[in-house]
């Protein structure tokens, strides 16, 4: 994200800061809303982030600030002038909720062309996954399809990919077999809700000597306490069910950082071409 941008700017007021999971949910609400924060009041941004009103106050003091004024006023001057920044257009008026669904996740999109501005995290990332034998991805719930897609494409690069998309007291069995088998890294896919299991899952891989790398919706995600490499992708809340574009792609971007970390990748790529053609897997 570049540091100039207003989601990064909120983004360094929130570092490091001890958060409840309430004050979490007000942290992301801001970011989402980044441009638009300086000027919403303590009303609005409780509607926002669907907490009471005093929680945005007592947010606001854990923050360091007086009050929620105090915080308004601090963002109020660390933003660049941007003309009515907090009016909505006419133009995004008119739109229906489908379409306002559409520029929600475009600018979620937006925003993680900024993060992915400093590729070193992502660059890590993929070090860290390709030198993973075996490799397991973790999604459980609404982040399940996020796991298989990713390791569906993993697969055909990497020799050992383990797809974790199911829960229950299985799931810590399979964290100690692949262990066992020499895995060093864990792939997670995080979405709202997060499910407990999934945090517990996280917590006990990392006790185990995983190194686990997140895609979450937010860097305030409750997964976050448990993950070594957290990297954002934001999700569209303005339907009836979550949508999760931003997310997909950062596990597309992932997967080309892994294949960067895989002198084999290509090869393998190659041979699978030749092996689907040969079997006529493909209708052209």
């Amino acid at each position: 994200m570049s540091g100039s941008s207003p989601a990064a700017r909120l983004q360094r007021l929130f570092e490091g800061q001890r958060l409840t999971p309430t004050q979490r949910r007000i942290a992301h609400s801001m970011v989402r809303r980044a441009a638009d924060a300086p000027f919403l009041s303590s009303v609005e941004l409780a509607e926002l982030a669907g907490v009471s009103q005093p929680s945005v106050t007592r947010f606001a003091v854990a923050l360091g600030f007086d009050g929620y004024p105090a915080l308004r006023k601090h963002l109020r001057e660390t933003t660049p002038p941007a003309g009515s920044a907090g009016e909505g257009s006419g133009a995004e008026e008119e739109l229906n909720e489908y379409q306002q669904a559409v520029q929600a996740e475009i600018e979620n999109l937006r925003q993680l062309s900024e993060l992915l501005a400093d590729p070193a995290p992502v660059e890590r990332a993929g070090r860290l996954l390709a030198g993973s034998r075996p490799l397991l991805v973790l999604g459980l719930r609404a982040a399940s399809s996020q796991a298989r897609g990713f390791g569906y494409f993993a697969a055909k690069v990497h020799p050992d990919v383990r797809v974790l998309d199911e829960g229950g007291s299985m799931l810590h069995d399979r964290v100690d077999a692949a262990r066992r088998a020499g895995a060093s890294a864990l792939m997670c896919f995080a979405l709202p809700r997060h499910p407990r299991e999934v945090v517990d899952a996280l917590a006990y891989a990392r006790e185990q000597g995983l190194t686990v790398v997140t895609v979450a919706d937010s860097a305030f995600a409750p997964v976050a306490a448990h993950s070594d490499l957290l990297i954002p992708g934001a999700v569209g809340t303005g339907l009836a069910f979550d949508t999760a574009c931003a997310p997909m792609l950062l596990g597309r971007v992932l997967l080309e950082a892994m294949c960067d970390g895989l002198p084999e990748a290509q090869a393998r790529l190659e041979a699978f071409d030749a092996r689907a053609a040969a079997r006529g897997l493909f209708v052209e």
